[in-house]
């Protein structure tokens, strides 16, 4: 049923839960494969690996869909279906718990350099690895930020939503919103350049 499934992929969020209600399978794939990368950036911030972060992003879907003909039973006589914003919060809550749980047990890691080590054209390996280790240092001080800057700026760079979209989402004002990434983006310009300027 190729042509089905071409109509499901060009069917806004609501369709698709709509669908599915309606007992139709594939519209959950299609909403599976229309987020999955928005929810794997917004964990990778609060994952140390990136093992870890496919390991919440399938969590946040298999909790999703567990949830999902009750939520969706809620959201359809009520009107338009908040899909995106419903799971961006699961995602978030999972990465958050995952962030407590992991620095209360402190695992010491032993990783390969991720992405960020690889070169990009032109650059040389030492400019590899002050970039890698920069993008390194950005992490952690994301992690440091206050719980609602952190969300708010992951959601903002990672998620790529708009400052409406993550009020909506975090149940604060769209102001509130902004303010809260300003904060969240001058504290992390200085504490990410403070070892450079000390030397």
């Amino acid at each position: 049923m190729p042509a089905r499934r071409l109509a499901l992929e060009r069917a806004p969020d609501e369709a698709l839960c709509r669908a599915f209600l309606d007992g139709e399978e594939t519209a959950f794939e299609v909403l599976v494969t229309r987020h999955r990368a928005l929810v794997f950036s917004l964990v990778r911030r609060y994952a140390t690996r990136p093992e870890d972060a496919a390991d919440l992003t399938q969590a946040a879907f298999l909790r999703a869909l567990e949830a999902s003909r009750r939520v969706f039973a809620r959201w359809i006589p009520r009107g338009p279906t908040p899909f995106r914003a419903w799971l961006v919060r699961i995602a978030l809550n999972l990465a958050k718990n995952h962030a407590r749980n992991t620095r209360r047990w402190r695992p010491v890691l032993v990783e390969a350099p991720d992405d960020a080590a690889t070169e990009a054209p032109g650059e040389s390996a030492q400019e590899g690895l002050e970039r890698s280790e920069q993008a390194r240092r950005v992490r952690e001080e994301v992690l440091l930020l206050p719980r609602r800057q952190r969300e708010v700026l992951t959601l903002r760079v990672d998620g790529a939503l708009a400052f409406k979209d993550i009020a909506e989402t975090l149940g604060i004002t769209e102001n509130n919103a902004k303010v809260q990434f300003h904060l969240a983006v001058k504290r992390l310009k200085a504490r990410v350049a403070e070892p450079e300027e000390k030397q």
